[in-house]
């Protein structure tokens, strides 16, 4: 299968070892990954501050950049959500048919990454190896709108060496929620310490999550109480493998001259950022 990479905005500048880490599984389960280098974000972001017509233009934007895609992958659940329950209602409101029509035709080929592993592909074991203790938080997103939950979950059980810990009150929301967390920080952090009194309940080594978008959030407030538990993408944790089995170099499929696939900019095969809290410590080379 022919599956496209849709890395989003954050993942992008500030996450970009999520995205090699989803190339790596999708291609070590025999899937050939492409990046369209024309895209940009989904517009979430602009639509939830107000800013409609902004919105509007990143949308017609994505579905004409994804247009043909065989399968779309998006690992955060936050991006499908926006997409899957507001695109439509964002394109009634353009009274552009033919808009509506595109939307139609291509919601169903747009997949959160761990939903497209378990419900698309039909694949829980992915042949990682994570000898770790780790709890699982659920995205509000991912619970609520997507109805992904038991997919992580089944996901990490088929890791060898990794030790899955329910999460107490997995249910309730970190406090991120995107602008909200600048709006009303106050309730935003107090949501926070009962999350990161949850987690360390549990006494995990690792908190994963299906959105990077929460665990910058959660992990801040763990740094800063010197838990010592680490923040971790599912992505990456399927994507660790025995060290006998490891790769060596960029993964398969990547060029090192462009470290990109198929020779287009790519930050999921990265592909030389130098920028981010996950990016690699070797220093970009010269173009």
């Amino acid at each position: 299968m022919r599956i496209s990479l849709f890395i989003t905005c954050y993942n992008d500048t500030l996450f970009p070892e999520t995205g090699k880490a989803v190339v790596r599984v999708l291609e070590r389960l025999g899937h050939e990954v492409e990046f369209r280098s024309a895209q940009t974000c989904c517009g979430q972001m602009h639509c939830n501050t107000g800013y409609a017509s902004e919105a509007v233009a990143i949308m017609r934007h994505f579905v004409r950049v994804l247009d043909g895609a065989e399968v779309i992958c998006i690992p955060s659940s936050s991006c499908v959500a926006m997409i899957r329950e507001h695109y439509p209602k964002m394109a009634d409101e353009t009274g552009d048919a033919a808009l509506r029509r595109q939307i139609d035709e291509l919601l169903p080929r747009v997949f959160e990454f761990s939903e497209l592993l378990v419900d698309r592909l039909g694949v829980t074991d992915v042949g990682a190896y994570y000898p770790h203790t780790v709890t699982l938080h659920t995205p509000c997103h991912a619970l609520r709108s997507l109805h992904v939950r038991d997919q992580p979950m089944a996901l990490l059980r088929s890791v060898r060496g990794l030790q899955l810990i329910n999460l107490p009150r997995d249910d309730e929301c970190c406090g991120f929620g995107g602008t909200f967390a600048v709006k009303n920080a106050d309730v935003s952090v107090a949501m926070l310490a009962e999350k990161i009194e949850s987690i360390r309940e549990t006494k995990a080594e690792v908190c994963a999550a299906t959105d990077n978008s929460c665990l910058m959030h959660i992990g801040g407030g763990l740094h800063r109480q010197q838990t010592g538990v680490r923040c971790v993408h599912l992505a990456e944790i399927l994507a660790a493998e025995a060290p006998a089995a490891m790769p060596s170099g960029l993964p398969r499929g990547i060029s090192d001259n462009s470290r990109r696939p198929g020779g287009v900019p790519n930050a999921a095969a990265a592909l030389g950022c130098p920028w981010g809290p996950a990016a690699s410590a070797e220093k970009p080379r010269a173009r």
